[in-house]
């Protein structure tokens, strides 16, 4: 890597504009140290930051691109569309297309609705389950995050750990109230949840594959044992697939584990690099949203063609034959070579599909928060600045997972086993 001297003085004029001169907590960098990089470009598999330094990016914008930078198709597509205008709040043919082309391919809904973010989807699909109900209080997991939802901030996971936090400031106690913690993977503490606010849970809520506070493998098991105490005690069961969805597999953790949740909330892949969220149930379900019902949500933006445009042009590509069946054949090509040539014992690999996580860790398996040894994102941040040494590019933050993409080559793969036996070897 060579200087990163326009990136520094970037920082120092952000700095004067936003809080902690990002607009997103992790991209400060505060965890690994050191300034963050400012990006300038990206194409396939590779980013260019502003002093001209090329890296193979496994962040992948935290995600949605499954296809990797500047998709030749999307842009087309997107480009196209932006000759008619880019937003009319108003409904386009192009929100007909994309809906239709989820819903045919994903049996596990029958009606979606569109938004602008992860987070706003997971808001509204929670007032749905509310509405849907008629009840109040909502049960999530400690180390899944679903946003900055204000309910929701509760021992959450992703950058709030990374600062030592366990929920957020200006959320009133009486949002909180109304959200049951319980450990991840433990059935005894949600059979007991359901005992004391018997009738009084709306929903519960889980990452089917959680991706925002390590790689936290739950497998079918809970997730049955979840679908059936809901359906028992008649709440929804709501997946936040806003990382698996179109991830794991078209349909999702939902289609990999075939368990159907009664509601789930999608981002990151299907906006193709935009802005763009959304939530989906059955038919009666979501015969409960406004205009149709009375449960109220609105948005200008929502179901915007450019990212509409963008979506299509991706999820065509991730309908063709054993496409994330590839996805998986690299993952397990870069996770197998890098530990052929891993010499520090505690680093370990934990992946899933194309998410993959490095932990530094005495434990054969990562299933809930508390295994994550927060001591150990010390040598998570040495790994790091040698990694972008030799040209590799990934989330600053040891709780966050690392994406392929189609756009990754097998030259990139080789290239990043060699850049982590380097590093690893500095490491040691």
């Amino acid at each position: 890597m060579n200087s990163t001297t326009n990136s520094e003085k970037l920082f120092t004029e952000a700095k004067s504009l936003f809080p902690g001169g990002v607009n997103s907590p992790v991209r400060a960098f505060k965890s690994v140290g050191g300034n963050p990089i400012f990006i300038k470009k990206g194409k396939g598999s590779h980013i260019w930051d502003e002093d001209g330094n090329e890296f193979i990016d496994y962040c992948c914008s935290w995600g949605p691109l499954i296809l990797g930078h500047a998709n030749d198709k999307v842009l087309e597509n997107v480009s196209q569309t932006m000759q008619n205008g880019t937003s009319f709040g108003a409904p386009t043919k192009l929100e007909n297309e994309l809906a239709k082309l989820i819903l045919t391919f994903n049996t596990y809904i029958q009606k979606i609705r569109f938004v602008s973010s992860g987070t706003e989807a997971v808001m509204s699909a929670i007032r749905l389950a509310r509405g849907y109900t008629k009840r109040n209080k909502i049960l999530k997991f400690e180390g899944c995050y679903h946003g900055h939802v204000d309910s929701l901030l509760v021992k959450a996971g992703s950058g709030l750990v990374t600062f030592g936090n366990s929920s957020s400031a200006g959320v009133p106690d009486s949002f909180v109230n109304e959200t049951i913690t319980v450990p991840l993977s433990n059935k005894e503490a949600v059979s007991k949840a359901f005992e004391k606010y018997k009738n009084e849970i709306a929903c519960v809520i889980i990452e089917p594959v959680p991706a925002n506070n390590g790689l936290l493998l739950l497998g079918k098991e809970f997730l049955t044992f979840l679908r059936e105490i809901c359906t028992q005690n008649g709440t929804l069961l709501l997946f936040d697939e806003v990382i698996s969805g179109f991830r794991m597999s078209f349909c999702g953790a939902a289609g990999l584990y075939n368990i159907k949740p009664d509601i789930v909330t999608y981002g990151k892949i299907i906006g193709g690099g935009f802005p763009v969220g959304a939530y989906g149930a059955s038919k009666e379900i979501m015969s409960s949203v406004s205009p149709e019902g009375d449960v109220y949500q609105a948005g200008t933006l929502s179901g915007n063609p450019v990212a509409m445009a963008a979506g299509i042009a991706q999820l065509t590509q991730c309908l063709q034959p054993d496409f994330y069946a590839q996805l998986e054949e690299k993952t397990n090509y870069l996770v197998d070579g890098i530990m052929k040539v891993n010499a520090f014992p505690l680093l370990k690999f934990f992946k899933l599909g194309s998410i993959f996580w490095l932990a530094f860790t005495n434990k054969e398996q990562i299933a809930t928060a508390e295994d994550i040894d927060a001591n150990s994102m010390a040598y998570f941040k040495v790994l790091y600045h040698e990694l972008l040494k030799q040209g590799v590019y990934m989330g600053p933050s040891g709780y966050e997972v690392g994406f392929i993409s189609a756009a990754h080559t097998k030259e990139d793969l080789d290239k990043t086993i060699k850049a982590f036996e380097i590093a690893i070897k500095k490491l040691a």
